[in-house]
């Protein structure tokens, strides 16, 4: 099949696609039969006989209203006209989402800060996540040493 790709693609090279054409003419697009015409369903009647022309705009949404003013395309929901661009409407939504991008960051960069400052804190109290870990164990230790112990002081008792 390799080589029938590279003859073709040297034969259009050369100008021989005439034969190629002929040759593989079937693979390309399905063929329908010219002779045979498909019935169509009756046509509905139309109610309203739609307008030749429309003009090009988008009816925007309250939600999208909002993007308008919060982008500063508009100061108010009063200067937004009845149809707008999909362009304009698109460039709202993509002002809107690089602002919020730039809060994420900075509210990742604040909470980043925020825990250094508090790890810190915590590391002069010597509050560390080891110390922390050791005692807990200790902890386990004495309540699993407990029931052991009461266990042979019962058994001590009834011998």
């Amino acid at each position: 099949m390799n080589f029938i790709r590279s003859r073709l693609s040297i034969g259009s090279l050369l100008g021989q696609r005439r034969h190629v054409i002929q040759t593989w003419s079937h693979r390309g697009m399905c063929n329908k039969l010219q002779g045979t015409k498909a019935e169509s369903p009756p046509a509905a009647p139309a109610h309203e006989p739609r307008p030749a022309f429309r003009l090009p705009g988008y009816r925007p949404s309250d939600m999208d209203k909002k993007m308008l003013i919060w982008s500063g395309r508009f100061k108010s929901a009063d200067q937004i006209p009845e149809t707008v661009s999909f362009e304009m409407i698109d460039a709202a939504r993509n002002k809107i989402r690089v602002k919020a991008a730039y809060v994420m960051m900075a509210a990742t960069i604040g909470a980043c800060m925020i825990m250094v400052f508090l790890g810190k804190r915590a590391l002069a109290r010597n509050e560390t996540l080891t110390a922390l870990n050791i005692e807990k164990k200790a902890r386990w230790r004495e309540e699993h040493q407990k029931p052991r112990e009461s266990a042979i002081a019962l058994s001590d008792k009834a011998q």
